[in-house]
């Protein structure tokens, strides 16, 4: 039988001791397993935070300029 997985975060030298949740406790932006309390990006201090941040926010800059009205689309009455 497989070992558990272990939580991934570290407070200084002390490791976490929780079991890592599948699926939701993976992390897409750092590859790594954490428990129920450090699963979140800004929980476990994940290093590419920035990034993630910068890339949803490019995409929603995107959307919102897709969907932007401008005055020659209207029909003048």
């Amino acid at each position: 039988m497989a070992k558990k997985q272990r939580c991934q975060f570290k407070n200084g030298e002390t490791p976490c001791s929780s079991a890592a949740i599948r699926i939701v406790g993976d992390c897409p932006h750092c590859e790594s397993h954490f428990c129920g309390q450090h699963r979140l990006p800004e929980q476990h201090a994940c290093v590419n935070l920035e990034s993630c941040k910068a890339a949803a926010f490019e995409k929603n800059r995107e959307k919102l300029e897709g969907e932007r009205t401008v005055s020659s689309k209207l029909v003048s009455v």
